[in-house]
């Protein structure tokens, strides 16, 4: 197992023993454990006993229970608590707000031990009349219901693409070519469906081939003679194989890459480009779109209309690539919540042919992430400067910090600190409970202030966990374009913020966008493809891409902006 999947257990035997009141003490050494390990660079699974308990947070109890997990892949201490809780109390903890108390709470005093009685206890109002939860909490965990209950059967654009991924390597050998296809090649943030086409003479044989693989399950109700339908071991999501003739395989895989809407659009050869689709007698995609009388539109592109409007104004080959960016403006190290050194991920930023690395460690009001004190961020800065000083001209570490967003707008540090920083990125964190209106003149204030240099993950959404806070998109581009502020595309793929239905009108405006990773170990790092290809989807240019300036240029940028500040 890896470290996350260990810190996993760990932190879930930490939270059931709490649900269950077991000994106070050896429940804080699980939950101690958890939320220490969760930082560490160590591999848990190659220490011994004796070494993991030089680790922090780490005692001799919990080192064996981490040994137990290495050597048989479970931890029995959480197999008896699982035995003992029923699968819809666990459910309830992915409800936003409700902590283990409130949970314990709702399945002792109301008896309440599915989703499905606790929608029915909040919709009767028996959750209002609990004491420590009233109306407002009920309504929270009411709307919480409904986001959830739309997210089932859905993945991030991220597990969608491991699958698929996996997939394809499964079927490859038993078939001639394999292709993915629908809307993971589209890049779609949250699936529902991954599809992949099949080349086959014979889907007789191939279906039994397709029944014969280990980890699928076929849905004999969904799936047809030419379509195999069902889902993978550990995913939560639909599969689709199309079994294709490879005279057809070309023309399906544009068709099924396309959204309906996209299909639909017609050209100036008056046809419409699904109908383009099956009678040019080229099924290539760059025939099919000439065919229509309609630009080449990238996959990642094909939702609707949008991409021939916008194809009035650009071109194809001007949306930004991985190649063009040219460094990363929003990354954690060990001196906040990261798990790596600053140094650590500036040199695999150079690794990566990159020519600056951006530090952006959490501010000081972010306690839960280790958010730096004065004196750190003075201490970092001076790290930062010996560092460079052993870089060439050719690479540079710039210093950033992702300063916390107060609740009434202004930023963490008071100007005199703020001034010591090469940029700022401005991100809410805490207090995300908001109206519309609160939430709007919160970014606004943070907006204008002249310290802001890129507006971080603007609605602090987590994809299918937790639904962003309301915000008038167009008042904040606005706002951004007239105090210079960069907005963020931040490529997490459990955030993927801003939006990319955003993207173009924020270029209207004259609003550079920022791709970045919140990377807090190596790997994420490479979030950044994921980054670039939502800003894709939302036809972001490379010109109009911040990180995508040369080091020089993002130098000269930054200092005038410093300059102009100070003066």
């Amino acid at each position: 197992m890896n470290n996350a999947e260990i810190v996993d257990l760990l932190e879930l035997t930490g939270r059931l023993m709490e649900l269950h009141e077991r000994d106070a003490f050896k429940t804080r050494a699980f939950q101690t454990a958890a939320f220490n390990l969760d930082k560490t660079t160590a591999e848990l699974s190659q220490l011994p006993v004796d070494e993991l308990v030089k680790l922090p947070g780490v005692g001799k109890s919990v080192a064996q229970k981490i040994h137990e997990i290495n050597e048989t892949g479970r931890l029995a201490d959480l197999d008896a608590l699982l035995a003992e809780t029923p699968a819809g109390v666990l459910d309830m903890f992915r409800i936003k707000g409700l902590g283990v108390k409130k949970v314990r709470t709702l399945w002792r005093e109301l008896g309440i031990d599915t989703l499905a009685e606790l929608r029915t206890a909040g919709e009767e109002g028996r959750i209002a009349s609990i004491k420590g939860f009233g109306a407002s909490t009920q309504e929270k965990i009411l709307d919480a219901l409904t986001f959830l209950q739309e997210q089932q059967g859905k993945v991030r654009m991220d597990r969608a693409d491991e699958l698929a991924q996996r997939l394809r390597e499964q079927l490859v050998p038993h078939f001639g070519r394999v292709e993915i296809s629908g809307q993971v090649r589209r890049r779609v943030q949250e699936v529902d469906t991954v599809q992949l086409l099949l080349q086959t003479t014979d889907p007789l044989s191939a279906m039994r081939t397709l029944r014969g693989l280990p980890n699928l399950t076929i849905n004999e109700r969904e799936s047809s003679p030419f379509v195999w339908r069902g889902k993978a071991e550990g995913y939560d999501v639909a599969i689709e194989l199309r079994l294709e003739a490879p005279d057809q395989l070309d023309r399906q895989l544009f068709i099924q890459s396309a959204a309906g809407a996209h299909l639909k659009q017609p050209g100036s050869a008056g046809v419409a480009l699904l109908q383009a689709a099956y009678t040019s007698n080229d099924p290539s995609e760059t025939a099919i779109y000439e065919r229509a009388g309609l630009p080449y539109v990238v996959p990642e592109m094909r939702e609707d209309d949008f991409a021939f409007r916008w194809s009035t104004q650009h071109h194809h080959t001007h949306l930004v690539t991985w190649e063009d960016l040219r460094g990363t403006l929003h990354n954690h190290s060990t001196w906040s919540d990261g798990k790596e050194s600053v140094a650590s991920m500036a040199a695999y930023t150079r690794e990566l042919g990159l020519s600056y690395f951006g530090i952006a460690d959490h501010s000081k009001t972010a306690s839960y992430a280790h958010g730096l004190s004065v004196e750190q961020v003075l201490a970092q800065h001076k790290e930062i400067d010996q560092l460079n000083a052993g870089f060439g001209t050719d690479f540079r570490i710039f210093k950033g910090i992702e300063s916390d967003i107060l609740g009434d707008g202004s930023l963490d540090y008071d100007d005199e600190i703020l001034a010591h920083f090469d940029y700022v990125v401005a991100s809410v964190h805490q207090t995300l409970s908001m109206t519309l209106e609160k939430a709007t003149s919160r970014l606004l204030r943070a907006i204008e202030n002249p310290y802001t240099t890129i507006l971080g993950h603007p609605t602090g959404r987590l994809l299918l966990a937790r639904e962003g806070y309301p915000i008038d998109h167009r008042a904040i581009i606005d706002a951004c374009a007239e105090h210079g502020v960069v907005i963020e595309i931040n490529a997490s793929p459990y955030r993927l913020d801003i939006d990319w239905r955003w993207i173009d009108y924020a270029m209207q405006r004259g609003v550079l966008l920022s791709i970045n990773p919140d990377a807090h170990n190596l790997a994420g790092l490479l979030d950044m493809h994921y980054g670039v290809d939502v800003a894709r989807k939302g036809g972001l240019t490379a010109e109009m891409t911040f990180n995508a300036l040369p080091l020089d240029e993002m130098a000269t940028y930054l200092q005038q902006r410093r300059n102009r500040i100070s003066n």
